[in-house]
């Protein structure tokens, strides 16, 4: 009978060392669950994309400066609209054309915006 004493302790001391365990790995260690593993791929995934594709769609872009132009005079909001319509972002599924217009828009906008003005013909 003396050998049992110990197992009620021990069992509830295995018990307390798990949850202690799960409470410092969720909350200090990094860990999480599969969803949230799920939606940190997808979001990573998301944003590979756009920053593969961005760069394709400027190209794309600057061999049409008129258009270009017209997309500066846009509303903001209507950016990735007239980026999609002007045929900019073609191989891009349409799940993400929107974002990908998004940042091909604001990088064209950014960089126009950031040319100097051309000097003075004396």
């Amino acid at each position: 009978m003396a050998n049992r004493e110990w197992v009620k302790p021990a069992v509830w001391g295995a018990v307390g060392g798990a949850i202690a365990a799960m409470v410092v790995g969720f909350f200090w260690g990094g860990w999480v669950t599969g969803g949230t593993a799920e939606e940190m791929v997808s979001a990573g995934a998301e944003t590979a994309i756009v920053s593969a594709f961005t760069p394709l769609c400027v190209a794309r872009a600057e061999k049409q400066p008129e258009q270009i132009a017209l997309l500066v005079e846009e509303s903001s909001w209507q950016h990735d609209d007239f980026v999609i319509e002007a045929g900019w972002v073609p191989n891009v599924k349409e799940r993400f054309q929107a974002e990908v217009a998004r940042a091909c828009a604001s990088a064209l906008v950014d960089a126009m915006e950031a040319e100097p003005a051309a000097p003075a013909a004396d």
